[in-house]
């Protein structure tokens, strides 16, 4: 049965005296895809707006005009031809840097009575995995974010991280699970901090990017999951928000959540096509033309999480030498990439003069930093249905305003189309971007 109750009907609080705000979360998408532009529309709104801090040094240089990828080469440059890449390491000084910068930009220019949180990815082990997520969280909160979420990872050992910091009981933590063993799991290790999160975002199957599943995805639903979280939590009377999240496409999809006990929803592919969003303009145009045969889940990812993404991504294939010395952010401890392996592999295997193609993974640094890969929900081939079409077969983007009201206000699983606007004068494709700072190009 369709409800023809709307998402503003509800709103989200945290706590007994927290604030209260419309219960729609803009996703963290990392490389600067939420950015910063559009994290603080959606908080001008009302909402809770994510940033994120994935390659955050390189974010900077871009946006800010600093230097700290070109550093990094500096001193690192006489390893780029060198497998081993353990003695390439992260200024943690520049790290923490780096985030405060990011924070504290965004935060100076927050208006409105929502939100704005930062995602931090436990799997970016950027070669000292505790060191370098300590620093980043630290910063963080340092720089003032109202909350920030723990993502691609149990985060067994997140909290207690930060838990000597003066804002560790003030700012809103939240993680993200998918499913009630991760989430039991979380709290018992984290028990000892004596601090529950704040929130937790529930990711289902459908939802874009890095998944909390296996390749055998389909045979779990958001609802469920949903459905056993808030049954766990309701079990063991513990008072937390849940946050599902994953090919929420409607306000009556949100709305459908909230009403089985849900707290609020997060959603992001919608936003990807907005013209606050960081993907270039030409990127967005592949996601409204893309249809349901063209989204794949592939194990490209040197992370080990399955990654869902259109299969024309150009980053599918590339064989690029890996670009650690610049970039690094997927090392771990002992300076270890599953990139690296698949390159060398890939070396060896292809006769001489023939194009390189490394197909069982991807560098993962160099193409998010290039917007190379067109990761999305299950649901981006319904972005068509959304806009309104020019005659040359484009489609009008959106501003994140109209997206962000559609899900606020809208009923039956309607969808209210943009004002049409004029059409826009070709522009180059790609965007201008700050030059690459390539271990090739040394």
């Amino acid at each position: 049965m369709t409800t023809r109750r709307a998402l503003d009907d509800f709103r989200l609080r945290f706590g007994d005296h927290g604030p209260e705000v419309v219960p729609l979360m803009l996703g963290g998408m990392g490389v600067d895809i939420s950015n910063t532009d559009l994290a603080l529309e959606v908080a001008r709104l009302g909402g809770i707006g994510h940033i994120s801090d994935a390659m955050v040094p390189t974010v900077t240089d871009r946006r800010y005009e600093t230097e700290f990828t070109k550093a990094k080469l500096k001193k690192y440059k006489y390893n780029v031809k060198n497998s081993d890449k353990s003695v390439v390491k992260f200024d943690l000084g520049m790290v923490r840097e780096a985030q405060k910068l990011h924070v504290e930009k965004t935060m100076a220019r927050k208006t409105g009575a929502g939100m704005v949180f930062i995602n931090c990815m436990e799997k970016l082990t950027m070669g000292a995995p505790k060191e370098t997520l300590k620093v980043r969280l630290e910063a963080a909160l340092d720089a003032g974010i109202d909350g920030i979420t723990l993502s691609a990872g149990l985060h067994l050992g997140s909290f207690a991280l930060i838990e000597d910091h003066p804002r560790f009981r003030d700012a809103k933590l939240g993680i993200i699970v998918s499913s009630v063993r991760a989430l039991a799991l979380f709290l018992k290790k984290n028990s000892r901090t004596g601090r529950l999160p704040d929130y937790v975002v529930v990711e289902g199957p459908l939802a874009g990017g890095h998944l909390g599943f296996g390749l055998d995805w389909a045979q779990y639903d958001l609802k469920t999951i949903t459905a056993e979280v808030l049954r766990y939590l309701a079990e063991n009377h513990l008072s937390i928000p849940v946050i599902p999240a994953g090919g929420i496409f409607t306000g009556t999809d949100a709305v459908e959540y909230l009403e089985m006990g849900a707290a609020a929803v997060q959603v992001a592919t919608r936003f990807t096509v907005t013209k606050e969003c960081g993907l270039p303009d030409d990127v967005k145009q592949e996601y409204f033309k893309a249809n349901e045969e063209d989204v794949v889940v592939n194990t490209i990812s040197p992370t080990g999480y399955p990654m869902r993404m259109l299969k024309s991504s150009p980053a599918i294939g590339s064989g690029i030498r890996p670009n650690c010395e610049s970039y690094g952010y997927l090392l771990d401890a002992n300076g270890h990439c599953a990139y690296i392996d698949a390159y060398n592999r890939a070396v060896e295997t292809t006769p001489p003069g023939d194009k390189l193609h490394v197909w069982d993974k991807t560098c993962l640094c160099t193409h998010m930093r290039n917007f190379k890969v067109w990761t999305c929900g299950h649901y981006v081939y319904r972005l068509k249905d959304t806009t309104r079409r020019y005659p040359d077969g484009t489609y009008q983007l959106l501003t994140a305003e109209h997206v962000f009201k559609d899900y606020q206000y809208s009923t039956e699983h309607q969808i209210r189309l943009p004002d049409p606007e004029p059409q826009p004068p070709q522009k180059a494709k790609g965007r201008a971007a700050a030059p690459e700072t390539l271990a090739d190009d040394v």
